[in-house]
């Protein structure tokens, strides 16, 4: 009797649980590749490291997809470690498509990042299929760099339309959010619980402001700060980024700091400080 209820819990648990595998199994995996440095003048040698920085920003943004998988910054730093990648600079198709199929992505987007020496910034991206070979048409973007998460946003958009994934809802990340995402990615195996944190690290509106007159002054300071990550503070968030991957945890935990100092919403460098802190 009792091994007959085991297996009738068994059966249960099973048509429960079926379901939502799944649905996991069917969402596509997306890995993002970090960005080369394409910039011309004599800050070529400036914008070095920020390609780490806008792949970790644009993994955090796809990520908010629910209809897809990103593969996490770290396991793509530690496959490219494993390697013996780190320094080799770009990445023919043929290597992004033998490193996804490693990783077990369907999607490796690579890309470039481009300063003109004058104040134009410009980001390209495309999307391999790895079952296919088949890359998809360059998406290319032009900013100023006063907004680079809106600039992220942007191109999260596109590759998602390029790709044919699903549309992100409304008040996710990409062109109908209204506030940048700033959660974690998700890992290649994200569980509803890892969902539900990263949703609930999302960064919150900001309530609407009083009248000047009624507001103290550390109000009147925080009003002020800045509203949009501009290319010097991503820049930052680069160098902190390839601080964290080299071990130097002291060194990161200051940069991300200063991040934090600059653009306090971006919840992924709190995340940094907090995680580094607690090792």
């Amino acid at each position: 009797m009792r091994g007959f209820v085991r297996s009738v819990l068994a059966l249960a648990s099973v048509a429960v649980f079926a379901p939502a595998m799944v649905e996991a199994q069917a969402r596509p995996v997306i890995a993002v590749l970090y960005f080369d440095n394409n910039s011309i003048g004599r800050d070529r040698a400036d914008f070095e490291g920020v390609g780490r920085g806008i792949a970790d920003m644009l993994i955090t943004d796809m990520a908010s997809n629910p209809t897809i998988r990103v593969v996490e910054r770290e396991q793509i730093q530690a496959l490219l470690t494993e390697q013996n990648l780190t320094k080799a600079g770009t990445i023919d198709p043929q290597t992004a498509i033998r490193l996804g199929k490693i990783i077990g992505a369907q999607y490796m987007i690579t890309g470039g990042f481009m300063s003109d020496g004058r104040g134009t910034y410009v980001l390209t991206a495309r999307a391999i299929n790895v079952e296919t070979s088949g890359i998809t048409n360059p998406v290319r973007l032009t900013s100023k760099g006063d907004d680079v998460l809106g600039l992220i946003a942007q191109l999260s958009t596109k590759l998602n339309t390029d790709m044919k994934l699903p549309a992100l809802q409304v008040g996710q990340a990409g062109a109908a959010a209204a506030t940048p995402a700033g959660t974690p990615a998700a890992a290649v195996a994200a569980a509803p619980a890892q969902q539900a944190q990263a949703a609930e690290a999302a960064p919150a509106a900001r309530p609407a402001a009083r009248p000047a007159e009624a507001r103290p002054a550390t109000q009147v300071a925080e009003a002020r700060k800045p509203v949009k990550m501009d290319i010097r503070t991503a820049m930052l968030y680069s160098k902190a980024l390839e601080q964290e991957d080299a071990g130097n945890r002291t060194a990161a935990v200051e940069l991300y700091r200063q991040v934090v100092a600059k653009f306090p919403e971006y919840t992924p460098a709190q995340n940094k400080i907090s995680n580094l802190s607690r090792r």
